[in-house]
Order: structure tokens, then sequence, then C-alpha cells
């Protein structure tokens, strides 16, 4: 569907002092060159090869001359040009085109294309400092959460009462009873295997248990798969969901797809106009109706958006507490309504969750799930919050929820935010994540 590289030939300059000859097998260019005779003797170094001598001084020649061999193969005059070949690397399919993966050079269903290797290169290098600020500032919001865990690693043994106040960490960082249980057996069978016997390797036995707990939560975000990708986000009010909507939008728009945002939450006063700003801000339409119900908006920005050839919907709705069942109801109208203008949608349904609420977020997740059938979570406002462990106990979770019905699968993280930018929202990896949170 979208076509990011521009393929580029190379071709090998044509040295000035030789008359190269060509012969052509399949894709590789052969070049063969014997050195024009210089009009006088040049300079010798005292590095130079018998052969340079010789053509200066032919007297010199049967002293010089190597011993004929009918095995030896010929000594070439001098080192043929470099060629500099164009690297194979994935660029997105035509059907299907993923975000950014962390993990992945480039991810998804793919096609083998030469590019320009100086502009892959570029590419690589203007990515990697943004990706830097982020993990930096990453690390800067999940300290309070970190702080209390890294604090249980500076003794010199280990013993009982490290995993007394580790698990006492973990517990207050709202990793949750389950979880901690899990990371702290864990712990202990990696500490008796691997046999180590100071505290800072405990650290990084964590890092890599949270790890591969958080693993099963990644995931990337397809769009492209259907024409257009409807994405019904839902969350309570409070939790930053029109906001992470606006940064999403900006997400997709940075990689290449086109966005129709849908304005389906009527009951919060103002949440039209903004969402409206952050329309302008990005750049692309929005539907709306100003107390019009949440189900026609929705039905209608479908509806526009597979007559406008849009890649994504983005249908923002009402913001509720899993409590209000009257208003999940409402959310589980939306999306009958929505199927109505396309069978097969919605395709995504997210869940934005405030990263501060700890335990209550899980709460959420299951409420939600259980209504909607979630498939995909944001999580937002990681800064500045100590309770950044309440992802392990989603990832349990998650795990238990594929374990009882394989077709639903876990649900994933798709993204994470730790600010207010627009730049502020960021593909979750697990990896980095375990080592922001105790770094």
């Amino acid at each position: 569907m979208f076509s990011f590289f521009k393929k580029k030939f190379f071709s090998s300059p044509t040295p000035t002092p030789t008359v190269p000859e060509t012969t052509e097998t399949s894709d590789i260019t052969v070049i063969s060159e014997e050195p024009a005779k210089p009009d006088t003797a040049p300079y010798q170094d005292i590095a130079a090869s018998p052969k340079d001598i010789t053509a200066a001084e032919p007297e010199l020649a049967p002293q010089l001359a190597p011993t004929p061999t009918s095995a030896a193969p010929p000594v070439p005059t001098q080192p043929p040009p470099a060629v500099k070949l164009a690297p194979a690397i994935l660029a997105p399919a035509l059907v299907a085109k993923p975000l950014y993966d962390p993990n992945v050079s480039m991810i998804g269903s793919a096609l083998v294309a030469p590019i320009d290797i100086d502009q892959a290169t570029a590419s690589v290098a203007a990515a990697a400092p943004d990706r830097e600020r982020w993990l930096s500032k990453l690390t800067s919001g999940l300290r309070k959460t970190g702080t209390s865990i890294s604090a249980v690693f500076v003794g010199n043994q280990i013993d009982e009462q490290l995993y007394e106040d580790l698990e006492s960490a973990l517990l207050m960082a709202d990793t949750g009873v389950k979880a901690t249980e899990y990371l702290i057996k864990e712990i202990r069978r990696r500490v008796k295997d691997s046999g180590v016997t100071h505290p800072v390797a405990v650290r990084n036995i964590l890092i890599e248990s949270l790890t591969q707990l958080l693993k099963p939560l990644e995931k990337a975000l397809v769009i492209g798969e259907f024409q257009p990708t409807v994405i019904m986000v839902a969350g309570v009010n409070g939790a930053g969901k029109t906001t992470t909507i606006g940064k999403l939008t900006r997400h997709l728009a940075n990689s290449g797809a086109s966005v129709l945002l849908a304005a389906a939450d009527t009951f919060r006063a103002a949440a039209r106009e903004q969402l409206s700003i952050w329309a302008d801000r990005n750049t692309v339409d929005i539907i709306s109706q100003e107390g019009g119900d949440p189900a026609a908006v929705s039905y209608d920005a479908v509806t526009a958006g597979k007559a406008r050839g849009r890649d994504v919907v983005l249908v923002d709705t009402a913001g509720r507490l899993p409590t209000q069942l009257h208003l999940m109801e409402e959310l589980k109208k939306i999306k009958r309504v929505v199927q109505k203008a396309d069978a097969t949608a919605p395709h995504e349904v997210l869940l934005v969750i405030d990263g501060n609420t700890g335990q209550n977020a899980l709460a959420q997740v299951k409420s939600f799930d259980e209504a909607l059938s979630l498939t995909g979570l944001i999580v937002t406002k990681l800064d500045g919050t100590a309770k950044g462990g309440v992802l392990a106990a989603i990832a349990l979770w998650s795990r238990e929820r594929a374990a009882s019905n394989p077709k639903l699968g876990t649900v994933p993280v798709y993204f994470i935010g730790v600010g207010e930018k627009l730049e502020d929202l960021e593909t979750f990896n697990a990896r980095e994540f375990s080592q922001a949170l105790l770094a």
C-alpha cells in the first residue's frame, strides 16, 4: 500500500588511466584492466613491487622476475575498484503495513527491495537519536517506581532478607500478588541454577525475568489489512484517552497512513472541541455532531472513511467507569453499529489506561475486556508514577487469558506514554521497559 524506498542503482566510476574490458555474468560485472605505460620512468618508492621497478628499468627484469610456475595464478596489476552493493532490506508489503517495532528493522509481511545504502544508513542514524531521547525520558519517568526496587540490591550477600525486601518493593510498585510471587519464584530458580553470589547479579536476573514476563505484550499495530482499519478507543474519564488519540493520529500519519477521526464522545463537555483541536494539529478530517448519538457518529465516520479511501478511522468513545453498567451497554451498542457499517469492524478495540492507577488499571482491563473483547492497550502517564509495576500484573493476566481461551490470545500493549507532547507516545518494548525500570 505504501512505498517508503526508491530503488537506486550504483555504477562504479571508470578509472581514468585504464581502459576496462567488461564481461557480464548474471548480475555481477567483472572488470579486468591493464595499466597504461608511462612516457617517462617515474620515481620509484622503496616499497615498490618488482613489476613496478622493471617497468621503469627493463635491465633489472632478469634479476627480479619471479620463477614461473604452471599453477601460479596471474597477479593483478592493481586491485579492482571497490564495488558498492545495495543491501537487501525488508520493505513494507503492499497489503499490510505495520508500525515501527524496535526489535525488527522493518516488520510484517515484506518484499525484498534494494535501496540506496547511504539513504538507509542516514535513516537509521536519524532515528537513533530520537529513540535514545525516548529511552532517556522513559528511564526518568519510571524512576519513582524503580528507585525503591533497586535499593534492595545494595547489600553484600544474597539471603532471605533480600528476597523479603524485594517482594515488598514489588508489591509497593503495584506489581500485584500473583505477578510478585511469580517473579520471586523465577528469581530464586535462576539464582540457584546460575550460582551467583552478589545482589547486583540478582538485579540483572530480575531484569531478565521481567523481560520474559512482559515479552508477550509486544506486538506491532498492523494497518492496511483492511480498508479502512477501524480502531475503537475506550477508557475512563481522566485516563488521557482523547489526548492519546491525538498522539496516535500523529504516529499513524508519520507512518504514512491517512486518518479520519470520529468524535463519538458526545457525553463529556468539550470533548468534541478537544478532538477537533487534535485534528487541526495533525491536519486530518473529523466527523462530529453536536449532541449526536455516539453510535450514529461512529457509523457515519466508518461510512465516510470507506468513501474517502482513508487508511484508518479512529473512533473516540465516551469515557466511563466499568461499574456504570448502562454506559458499558452504550459501548457495546457502538461496536454493534460499527459492524453494520463494516461487517469486519472494529478491527482493533483499544483501552487507554492511566499508569498512576496501579491495580485499579488491571480491574479496568478485565471489565472492558469482558464487555468489548479488547485487542490492545495503551498505557499513559507512566512518567512520575510509583506504580509502573502494574504492567507485570497485566502481563500475567494476559497470559492466563490466552491459556484459558487460545482463540483470544494475549492483549498486547501497543504503546506507552510518558508525557503530554505529541512525540511522547512510543511502541512498547519489554526489554527497554525492564531496563528503564531498574536503571
